[in-house]
């Protein structure tokens, strides 16, 4: 598998050592929903952990909650609650849209509050070896006893500076510097015990306290949107490996942006969409499907009939599942020799998928792939099909589809219900009672069940 590194500027060989993998991605600052365009980065991000998981190698996915920083003591002073009651509230309204959106939960979801003491730990690492100072109150990294900071954003800090607006601080030796530790500023304000005074961590020094905490140095993947390489990740690197002397990761991954009219997607912007009112439009795999649909390193434009289009797409997936699922009922014979030629396409497709993903995670043509299964899918089970067919649909298709984040939904409901009105319209038609018949029928309409009369005999789907 090849996987472009930011680091390095190009594709490298992923090299999985001993069948693990230990990943870190940046997750929400939970003062508010979350939008659009940072689901990109939470789905593009699971399906790489789906992928390995998918290709036999275990995975520690962590993935962390920023639910101490200025954005969220705003929040509380204009809610008049607390820092931790804001960020409790959006933790679970981060997983009702994430799950939503089919993101699984990692394996670690660490909280920055829950970890002040490495946060500190780490702090007084930096300042005892001549790479950060304290100003007050404050505690700053000193950019410029890194040699090499810069090197993920490929620029040094002279040319960062020049193409900077960066605010005057006489606290800081250099504009590049970044705070470690902020001071308490007002009565009131959220703070922990330190050696420096009561204050708060700085958001960059978070992610390094538990990327080493929970997976410790030389880690596989850290990943995040394109707008934290500089200088979220630049910062993060820098202050990891002044305080360890090792690696932070082997690969960095970065995801590129979404558009709206061709300008970045962004909360201070003003033209972000939340996934809560997308998915509410167009469903929740609609979401996941456009977000997948374009490669991730690919700035992507975001419209409502982009989305109108994705969710058509997500139906066709659906529509083929259930159409495996109701021809498996009725599977029988021995395998036609269209059947034949069908697995040995899905086949031959499941291996250009799999290329596809191995190629920098390559998920539109993988998608591609996967429709081109689909429609010889529904080709050849048209007229019915062998459970021999059915077998190999089943072991070579649907995992793809569930792999992508798109396999049939586990129905609460008991379908028995549905199953015994089927028969009754089907026994009201045998009677030459229509009238019954179309009733019931549009009593599952109204119910969001809709009934398809086949050759084979009565299909269902939802709405």
């Amino acid at each position: 598998m090849k996987l472009f590194n930011t680091l390095t500027k190009q594709k490298e060989e992923f090299v999985i050592r001993d069948g693990k993998v230990r990943m870190y991605v940046c997750g929400p600052t939970v003062y508010n929903y979350f939008h659009i365009g940072n689901a990109r980065c939470f789905v593009v991000f699971d399906m790489l952990r789906r992928y390995l998981e998918y290709r036999g190698n275990e995975v520690t996915f962590v993935q962390n909650f920023t639910d101490v920083d200025d954005k969220l003591i705003r929040a509380a002073k204009e809610n008049n609650t607390t820092v931790p009651e804001i960020a409790e509230k959006y933790i679970k309204e981060y997983f009702t849209d994430a799950r939503g959106l089919g993101v699984k939960d990692a394996t670690i979801h660490p909280r920055a509050t829950e970890n002040i003491d490495k946060i500190i730990e780490i702090i007084e690492k930096l300042i005892e070896n001549g790479h950060a100072y304290v100003s007050g109150n404050d505690v700053y990294f000193d950019s410029q006893s890194d040699g090499e900071y810069g090197k993920l954003s490929h620029h040094n800090l002279d040319e960062l500076e020049a193409g900077a607006r960066i605010d005057v601080n006489e606290t800081k030796k250099h504009p590049f510097d970044f705070a470690l530790w902020k001071g308490k500023k007002e009565e009131g304000e959220i703070s922990w015990v330190s050696p420096w005074g009561e204050g708060r961590p700085g958001w960059h020094i978070e992610c390094s306290a538990m990327v080493n905490k929970y997976l410790g140095t030389d880690i596989d993947i850290h990943g995040g949107g394109v707008d934290l390489v500089f200088p979220h990740h630049e910062n993060e690197i820098a202050q990891s490996e002044c305080a360890t002397g090792c690696t932070l990761a082997r690969f960095w991954l970065h995801n590129g942006h979404i558009n709206v009219d061709n300008k970045k997607m962004s909360k201070s912007a003003g033209n972000f969409f939340l996934v809560r009112d997308a998915s509410g439009k167009f469903g929740y795999k609609a979401v996941r499907f456009f977000l997948l649909s374009s490669h991730y390193r690919s700035p992507i434009n975001y419209s409502d009939d982009i989305l109108t289009q994705a969710s058509a797409a997500v139906d066709r997936l659906n529509n083929c599942l259930n159409n495996i699922e109701f021809a498996s009922k009725n599977a029988s014979g021995e395998l036609s020799d269209r059947e034949k030629e069908s697995i040995v396409l899905l086949n031959a497709k499941q291996a250009s998928f799999i290329e596809a993903m191995d190629d920098d995670l390559n998920t539109a043509d993988a998608i591609g792939f996967l429709f081109e299964m689909t429609r010889d899918i529904n080709i050849t089970i048209a007229n019915g099909a062998s459970a021999d067919y059915i077998d190999a649909v089943n072991s070579i298709y649907v995992p793809l589809c569930e792999l992508l984040g798109f396999g049939k939904d586990k129905e609460d409901e008991d379908t028995a219900y549905i199953e015994e009105m089927i028969q009754k319209r089907t026994e009201a038609k045998k009677a030459k009672n229509y009238a019954e018949a179309d009733a019931i029928r549009n009593k599952l309409r109204e119910e969001g069940i809709i009934l398809e009369d086949t050759p084979q005999g009565v299909k269902w789907k939802r709405a």
